[in-house]
């Protein structure tokens, strides 16, 4: 409940209203307690008093009872008795503005950042990479800023992915060593992401910060997170909230302190933030939230107990609200002295008896001063909220999410051209060209072995004209055997002449006329039969 005067009221204490001055609501600020103590409508209690003044909040919403601080709510028996204790007489209940957002779209607007957004720090984190991988996604980021390839969604980081492992040699002299294990590893890392869904928190359109800083009607929007699913992927949940301050932190500018803060963010479950974070991101968030304020953000962690935040961080809590702890196991006997030695001293009773024993409602509060000093803890009743407690109706929750202002906006998820199809563009003309060069090669290949070919029975015929040049032609044998036939012929002519000269007789005459013999004379088949044939016609 906001009162210009008092301030933030959220508590009722022996010396009367508790209120978180406004100057001081960006001091950060803490609220502890076991499961069941009323942490939960604590929370609803200062977000309330934040929109009655005029400050937008965002909360995450675990189990949706978050959700009611859009519907008036009534009176009851509880309710009227902590309006005699606290002296109201007639509780103006009122709802919030709200808009209700998703990560998966299922339950409020969509709530999309791009892979380039997020950052190779963060995301390094989400994935649970070691440090040599998270230097290789560093390096992978790096290689698409300076080739201008932009990272939207999970489809592109993984293409740049394996285009940068496909040419590691061209970029590891300029940018380090890129090894296949450590892209293989980031490779599998995203195929869990994406088994818990959050490829449907990368994308476009991404979501635009300045929309969480919204007022309707003078009061400030209520953002209210649907995290029932959400919460089933811890390391999905905190790097994601951590991306949003982070965002807010870069985006606001400074404005040092102010009368109200321009926004105040509610962390529930904060010690999944811590859980396996290394030193390095540790330090990153005390910076944020060391430096935070200065743009007028406040940050609110919640969660079971004062241990499960860093020293470091739990130091700068300024407004606290400490809920009942239990003290079964020496474990939480430990955490019970820490808690209580976080708050200054009061005399009237012991810290650390009182957190054990405080019922549900009831809670030790320490707000800061307008000096910034933490005032003395006092032993208070949180105030009762003035919306509905407990979850909406779905139709109730769709309604709203219609009547938004920014309803439509964020809705419809955009693939515009980025690195996944600049790189398969690419990947096809590669292939394309590779494929020309191959089909040329092959070409080439065959044209030398057709010339190879054609040389070899150039040289067969070649040898066979030198062979055939080396024989005597058919002719040439039929005219020698011919010269041979009609020598002998004539010798045996001119030796029967002589013979008769000398007897005066005649010899016998032969049966064989002088072509048959001349064609006797020749030496083959082939010849004495082409013989015959001319000699005949000779003889003719």
């Amino acid at each position: 409940m906001y009162d210009q005067q008092h301030g933030l009221y959220i508590a009722h204490g022996p010396q009367g209203p508790i209120s978180i001055i406004g100057k001081m609501a960006n001091r950060h600020g803490l609220i502890a307690g076991a499961t069941g103590t009323g942490k939960t409508v604590t929370l609803q209690v200062m977000a309330e008093s934040f929109c009655q003044a005029g400050v937008p909040c965002f909360m995450a919403d675990m189990k949706g009872d978050l959700s009611g601080i859009s519907q008036a709510g009534k009176t009851s028996g509880f309710i009227e008795k902590r309006q005699v204790e606290f002296g109201i007489d007639n509780p103006q209940f009122q709802a919030c503005p709200v808009r209700f957002y998703d990560v998966y779209g299922e339950q409020g607007h969509p709530m999309r950042t791009t892979v380039s957004q997020m950052g190779p720090d963060l995301l390094a984190r989400l994935l649970e990479l070691n440090d040599t991988q998270t230097g290789v996604l560093n390096i992978v980021f790096r290689i698409a800023d300076d080739r201008g390839l932009l990272l939207d969604d999970m489809k592109d980081l993984r293409a740049m992915l394996d285009y940068v492992s496909k040419h590691a040699s061209q970029y590891t002299s300029t940018y380090g060593n890129i090894a296949p294990q450590s892209v293989g590893a980031i490779q599998r890392a995203l195929l869990t992401l994406d088994s818990q869904g959050a490829d449907k928190f990368f994308g476009k359109p991404s979501f635009n910060i300045m929309d969480l800083i919204d007022r309707e009607g003078g009061k400030g929007i209520m953002n209210v997170l649907a995290a029932d699913k959400l919460m089933l992927k811890p390391k999905l949940y905190s790097t994601f909230l951590l991306w949003l301050m982070s965002e807010l932190y870069s985006t606001l500018p400074e404005v040092g302190d102010l009368d109200m803060p321009k926004l105040v963010f509610f962390f529930d479950e904060a010690h999944m933030l811590f859980d396996g974070t290394s030193k390095a991101m540790v330090d990153k968030i005390e910076q944020v939230i060391r430096l935070i304020r200065s743009k007028g953000v406040g940050i609110y962690f919640v969660t079971q107990s004062p241990t499960d935040l860093p020293e470091s961080i739990l130091g700068q809590l300024g407004n606290r609200v400490q809920h009942a702890l239990r003290a079964f196991t020496p474990k939480d006997q430990k955490a019970v002295r820490t808690a209580a030695e976080t708050f200054r001293p009061n005399p009237e009773f012991k810290t650390e008896d009182a957190i054990t024993t405080l019922e549900t409602g009831e809670a030790l509060v320490s707000v800061l001063d307008s000096k910034g000093a933490p005032t003395v803890v006092e032993r208070a009743r949180i105030l009762f909220p003035l919306s509905q407690i407990g979850a909406v109706s779905e139709s109730q929750r769709a309604d709203i999410i219609k009547a938004s202002l920014i309803y439509g906006r964020y809705d419809k998820a955009e693939d515009r051209e980025s690195a996944f199809e600049v790189l398969l563009a690419q990947s096809e003309k590669e292939a394309q060209q590779a494929q020309a060069d191959a089909d040329a090669k092959a070409a080439a290949k065959e044209e030398a072995k057709a010339q190879k070919e054609r040389e070899k029975e150039e040289a067969r015929a070649q040898k066979e004209r030198e062979k055939e040049e080396k024989k005597p032609s058919m002719l040439k044998r039929v005219f020698k055997a011919i010269g041979t036939a009609i020598t002998a012929t004539l010798a045996a002519i001119v030796g029967r002449k002589v013979q008769e000269s000398i007897t005066g007789k005649k010899p016998r005459k032969s049966s064989t006329s002088t072509t048959g013999r001349i064609a006797r004379n020749a030496t083959s088949a082939a010849t004495r039969t082409i013989t015959r044939d001319i000699l005949g016609n000779i003889m003719k």
